[in-house]
C-alpha cells in the first residue's frame, strides 16, 4: 500500500494565500485528511492578518489557547508564538492538548522567520504510531487509559492563572468539574489537578484507530536525564509539573514508556522551513514536535475547530 507523502507540499507560486484555499477548500480539505499535513509553500501570506485570515479560510475561527501545558505569546487575537522553550530544548512529538476533553482537530503554523539550523516540525502519522506500538500495549492503554497529573505552582511550570486564563479558583474549579479533571487545592498558590483519558481514539472523518494521548510526552522519563532528575531531586515525584501513570494511577514502567518513544520516532519526518511556509495538521491524524534550532526560529500557531471526547460533555 502507498503511503501518502507527509506533508503533501503545496506549491503557491507567489499566489494570495487566501485566495488560493478559497478557490480549492474542498480539494485540500480532502488532501489534509488522506496526508495527515498541509505544507503551503511560496504564497504571499501578509503577516499575521494574513495568516489569521487563511486559517479563517480553511477552519473557521481561531480557538483560544485554553488549559495551558506550555508558555506561549498572544501575537493578535488567537494567534500565538509557538511554545517558547530554550531553542537547545527539543519537543518530543505529541497532539495537541490531547490532555484535554476537548481539542482542535486542525492546528496551523506559520514560518516568520526560519532558524539557522534545524528547528523543524517533525511530524509522524499517529495511525502508523499506534500500529507500531506492541498489541499487548495497545490493549492495556485501551483498558486502563492513561491519567495525566499535573501541579500549578509559583515554584516550577506554569501557574495556574497562566494556565486557565483567570485569578479565580472557583472558575478553574467550575472548569475542571465540567471536563472531567479532579481538583486538589493545596493553598491558593498551589493547585493539583488529575483527569483520566482514552489512549486511542477514532478518527472523525476516517473512524480509523489513531494513537492520540500525551501518555509518553508528559512521562517524566522523556524529559532530557539533566532536568529530569534534578526536578525529581527538588520536587519529588508528587510535586513535579507533569507525569503520567496508567488510568487506574499505577506507573508506566520505563520500559513502556521507551517503548512508545521509539514508535514515535520510527515513523517521524521532517523537513526545513522556508520563510512564509504555512503547515496545515490534522491533529488527530498526525504528531508534530520540535527540533532543537539555532537562530531566531518565528512561528505563529493557530489552533481551529474543537473536538469533544467522551470526557467533554
Amino acid at each position: 500500500m502507498t503511503v501518502p507523502a507527509l506533508p503533501l507540499v503545496v506549491e503557491g507560486g507567489g499566489e494570495d494565500i487566501v485566495h488560493h484555499l478559497r478557490d480549492r477548500r474542498t480539494r485540500l480539505r480532502e488532501a489534509l485528511v488522506e496526508h495527515g499535513a498541509l505544507l503551503l509553500r511560496g504564497f504571499q501570506v501578509n503577516g499575521v492578518d494574513g495568516f489569521e485570515a487563511a486559517v479563517r479560510e480553511l477552519s473557521g475561527a481561531a480557538l483560544a489557547y485554553s488549559e495551558r501545558s506550555s508558555p506561549r505569546t498572544v501575537i493578535k487575537g488567537n494567534v500565538y508564538t509557538s511554545t517558547d522553550y530554550p531553542p537547545q530544548e527539543e519537543i518530543f512529538l505529541h497532539n495537541e492538548n490531547s490532555y484535554q476533553a476537548v481539542w482542535p482537530l486542525v492546528l496551523y503554523f506559520h514560518c516568520v522567520e526560519p532558524p539557522h539550523t534545524r528547528g523543524a516540525t517533525p511530524l509522524a502519522d499517529t495511525r502508523r504510531v499506534h500500529e507500531a506500538i506492541d498489541p499487548a500495549v495497545r490493549e492495556e492503554f485501551s483498558r486502563r487509559r492513561w491519567m495525566v497529573v499535573r501541579n500549578y505552582s509559583d515554584e516550577v511550570g506554569l501557574h495556574w492563572r497562566e494556565a486557565f486564563g483567570t485569578d479565580s479558583p472557583d472558575e478553574v474549579s467550575r472548569y475542571c468539574a465540567e471536563n472531567g479533571i479532579v481538583a486538589r487545592w493545596r493553598d491558593r498558590d498551589h493547585l493539583r489537578t488529575e483527569a483520566v483519558r482514552d489512549a486511542v481514539h477514532r478518527h472523525p472523518v476516517t473512524g480509523l484507530p489513531v494513537w492520540f494521548n500525551h501518555a509518553t510526552v508528559f512521562h517524566v522519563t522523556t524529559l532530557p536525564e539533566p532536568v529530569r532528575l534534578g526536578l525529581l531531586e527538588m520536587y519529588g515525584e508528587e510535586g513535579l509539573p507533569s507525569n503520567t501513570y496508567y488510568g487506574d494511577g499505577a506507573p508506566i514502567p520505563d520500559v513502556v514508556t521507551e517503548h512508545l518513544r521509539s514508535c514515535y520516532r520510527s515513523a517521524a519526518v521532517r523537513f526545513d522551513y522556508h520563510r512564509d511556509d504555512v503547515l496545515v495538521v490534522d491533529n488527530m491524524r498526525t504528531a508534530h514536535g520540535r527540533e532543537p534550532f539555532t537562530g531566531p526560529r518565528r512561528i505563529a500557531v493557530a489552533m481551529a475547530e474543537p473536538s469533544r471526547g467522551p470526557d467533554g460533555r
